[in-house]
């Protein structure tokens, strides 16, 4: 899975009509929903605002006015081409006075949406497996080196009686070894909720 690198817009130009693209990284049906009405209030002028958004378990698509399938469908497919997740786009057309057609709507909605994604960069999304590891004070910052170095994600370091780390890995079972490896077996992993990394 796939998420945008970062919120932007994009703008092109089909046959003096202007099309906008707005993305924005959502996490639920709400988020997307008010980065909607953000967009829509903004450029309430234009003559369409088209929407498609893409959780990992959820998707919708609008034509806003559009012939029916010809603005919504291809955005939300060049999401899920993408493999995009978590992901809401707007694409708002001022109308340039030069009918499309149906098959010129679909091409230019999808570019529109493909081109603000290259330009905008994306991210893989990879699930993690987050390990809790409490030691003492005197082992911590050995420990905490020894993590660092050999390309472990420290996500958290908490001091309290003893310092606990929170390690995301890929792998539990190979980091367990690893542990072992580098304490003496002196070290426990408690395995915590799988996270999941943006990188």
């Amino acid at each position: 899975m796939k998420v945008i690198r970062r919120d932007g817009t994009h703008e092109i130009e089909i046959q003096r009509s202007r099309f906008l693209c707005h993305v924005a990284r959502v996490t639920s049906d709400q988020d997307a929903s008010e980065f909607f009405a953000r967009i829509r209030k903004e450029h309430w002028q234009a003559t369409h605002n088209c929407t498609a958004f893409r959780t990992a378990d959820t998707q919708r698509s609008s034509d806003d006015g559009e012939p029916a399938g010809t603005a919504g469908v291809p955005m939300l497919e060049v999401l899920t081409r993408r493999d995009l997740v978590d992901t809401a786009v707007v694409v708002t057309r001022y109308y340039g006075g030069i009918k499309l057609g149906a098959g010129g709507l679909v091409r230019a909605y999808g570019r529109a949406v493909s081109e603000a994604i290259d330009s905008l960069g994306t991210l893989t999304r990879e699930r993690h497996e987050s390990v809790l590891l409490a030691v003492d004070h005197d082992q911590a910052g050995k420990l905490e080196n020894a993590l660092r170095a050999a390309g472990y994600h420290v996500a958290d370091t908490e001091y309290g009686h003893d310092v606990t780390f929170t390690v995301l890995t890929k792998d539990p079972d190979d980091f367990e070894v690893w542990l072992a490896a580098q304490t003496g077996g002196s070290v426990t992993a408690i395995r915590g909720e799988p996270v999941d990394l943006d990188s």
